[in-house]
């Protein structure tokens, strides 16, 4: 875990985890909540932190700080706060058990965790989801997908990306050249050519793609994806170049798009946010700075309110001016 440098949320020092279990109980006991101290806490510790904040708080006064958290809160601050303690391990994998159960499957949920993560997380998702369900994810998965969504979901399932150990030049010639055949040049695309090529070679092989196939196409590659495809296979594909590009600044256009316009997908906002928050939300919080013009501090700030805003700006971690 030492490359994940670029969290907003580290250890939190002096740290300890009976005080913390203790002011939590007291912000929850008899009338009506001390949220603020509930968020405070909460944001400021790292999700091993929380692990033993929940520990004490059951060994203090047996009780489930989840469940407490479930009864004293609501409404979307409550989703955050849950979310904040669901050990980190097995965030994806929950997320994943509610993006494939009962009626309709949300498969931006799928997309967002399949096409960003890497094949260590992925192989780690799959381990864990069997042993929590005792389920196959990619049984559940191809159960609720069709089409060449579903081919490309199971091929990133897999986990093979190649290591990034060299590039060959003439590979990269090779695939470019692929690639503007099965899209540009066909009527109706290839897009077995685009699920294999991408979903399967090295970040820095298909860095190289990306720029070769503007020299022959005179087309960004997302545009010719935008073209020739359409629905959940072409969110995922642009998802997957968007991650090989930069996963801080697809997760910049991600959270950029919860919030922009008429309403806010709260789920998107608080599944980035939490899952992020210790990996690269600094390098996210950078790119969408440079990108849309305001920084991530400002738009949360805009759009949200109340005591989720004050926890999701904790979260932040500061404005990017």
């Amino acid at each position: 875990a030492l490359q994940y440098t670029r969290g907003t949320v580290t250890a939190f020092a002096p740290f300890d985890a009976r005080a913390d279990a203790e002011a939590l109980r007291k912000a929850m006991k008899g009338m009506g909540t001390d949220e603020e101290t509930v968020l405070t806490i909460l944001t400021t510790r790292n999700n091993a932190q929380r692990q033993e904040i929940a520990s004490a708080f059951k060994t203090l006064f047996g009780r489930d700080l989840v469940d407490d958290l479930k009864s004293e809160l609501t409404g979307k601050f409550e989703t955050l706060m849950v979310s904040l303690m669901r050990p980190a391990y097995i965030f994806d994998a929950h997320a994943l058990k509610h993006a494939i159960k009962g009626a309709g499957t949300n498969e931006k949920v799928l997309t967002e965790i399949l096409a960003s993560r890497t094949p260590a997380e992925v192989q780690n998702i799959k381990q864990v989801y069997q042993q929590e369900y005792e389920a196959n994810l990619e049984d559940k998965i191809t159960g609720e997908t069709s089409g060449h969504f579903q081919r490309l979901l199971v091929v990133l399932l897999q986990a093979n990306r190649d290591p990034d150990v060299g590039v060959d030049e003439a590979l990269v010639e090779q695939d470019a050249q692929v690639l503007f055949r099965a899209g540009e040049l066909k009527w109706g695309t290839d897009e077995e050519k685009f699920i294999t090529i991408l979903g399967t070679r090295s970040v820095s092989h298909l860095r190289r793609v990306f720029d070769k196939y503007m020299t022959i196409s005179g087309f960004q590659i997302e545009e010719t994806i935008d073209r020739e495809t359409s629905g959940d296979l072409e969110k995922l594909l642009l998802a997957v170049v968007k991650c090989i590009r930069s996963v801080p600044a697809y997760f910049a256009e991600t959270l950029y798009y919860s919030m922009k316009g008429a309403g806010t997908d709260d789920d998107t906002l608080i599944r980035v946010m939490v899952s992020r928050s210790e990996v690269d939300l600094l390098d996210i919080r950078r790119e969408f700075r440079k990108n849309f013009a305001k920084s991530l501090y400002q738009m949360i700030q805009k759009d949200t309110s109340g005591d989720y805003r004050k926890a999701l700006l904790l979260l932040c971690g500061g404005d990017d001016d």
